[in-house]
């Protein structure tokens, strides 16, 4: 019986799981498994099985990176004011600003 795995499935499984698959492949990309941690091992059988071993993130509609990354220069320089003018409340809340940007750009990296 051949399983067939995703790549999701294959993610959740633990190394110990990992190497007990691989122990079942031969393919050149998985020799030497028993020496492999998970993040190489994940990827040596997702070629070895043919399986598309990328995470695809759905991008949210209307998602602009250039406007998040012009915002937060224009951010940085009024962070920068504060700074200068020791303005601590202005300094928290751009710097929150900041955060919560940096944030959604990095969930939208692939």
């Amino acid at each position: 019986m051949v399983d067939t795995y995703s790549f999701s499935d294959l993610k959740r499984k633990t190394v110990a799981e990992l190497r007990d698959i691989a122990k079942g492949l031969s393919h050149e990309a998985v020799q030497g498994y028993t020496q492999m941690n998970k993040e190489r091992l994940l990827p040596a059988i997702c070629k070895a099985l043919g399986i598309d071993a990328e995470l695809h993130h759905h991008v949210e509609t209307g998602f602009d990176k250039a406007a998040i990354k012009a915002r937060m220069r224009m951010l940085h320089g009024k962070r920068d004011e504060a700074l200068e003018t020791h303005d601590l409340m202005t300094l928290k809340a751009l710097r929150q600003e900041l955060h919560a940007l940096n944030h959604r750009l990095r969930a939208h990296t692939v």
